[in-house]
């Protein structure tokens, strides 16, 4: 991939109510990802609620689920955004990455070779901050490479104007960090 190539970023995450503040971050990621010249495929809350919860001894497919794994495996990169729940990851994200299981047998495997941006919504720093521990380790277990800096975000005093924009300065400058480094690191690895 040459350093001008558009490299494909898929974001996963949000919650099932719609505009949630972890799916309204991932869009904003998404867009910052774009603006630094990748192309971008999105799945959301309502997306993660179709996946059947995974199970391990049942090999069929299921049509939304191949439809995921497709976009992971052409991805040069990956943007996951999370509500943090109670210390970790919520449920529905768990179970779509959980769904990656599909890619097991790849030439590139789960998240091999691929930059993850990690972003987490949650009321309070502690929330944040254990979450955020929780998906990294997931994307390492994944072979994932989390980029350096994850986005944490404070939902304490509300995040988004009303058209979605950030209200602080510090959280927009974080989600475009991410994006821009997975973008960016999307570009050096590809082959």
């Amino acid at each position: 991939m040459s350093p001008r190539a558009k490299p494909l970023i898929v974001g996963v995450g949000g919650t099932v109510r719609p505009g949630s503040t972890s799916e309204t971050a991932l869009i904003r990621a998404l867009a910052c990802a774009e603006e630094a010249g990748a192309t971008t495929q999105m799945f959301g809350g309502a997306f993660m609620a179709r996946l059947p919860i995974y199970n391990p001894h049942d090999p069929g497919r299921h049509p939304e689920c191949d439809r995921f794994l497709d976009a992971v495996r052409g991805a040069q990169g990956i943007i996951v955004a999370t509500p943090g729940y109670h210390g970790s990851i919520s449920g529905l994200v768990k179970n779509a990455l959980d769904c990656l299981e599909g890619l097991r047998d790849d030439p590139r495997p789960y998240f091999d070779g691929r930059a993850v941006g990690c972003i987490v919504a949650a009321s309070g720093s502690q929330a944040c901050g254990s979450a955020l521990g929780s998906l990294r380790a997931i994307v390492h277990a994944l072979r994932g490479w989390p980029t350096p800096l994850g986005a944490t975000l404070n939902t304490g005093g509300g995040l988004f104007d009303d058209d979605g924009a950030f209200l602080d300065k510090k959280d927009a400058w974080q989600v475009e960090t991410v994006a821009r480094q997975v973008v960016d690191f999307a570009r050096m690895w590809a082959p």
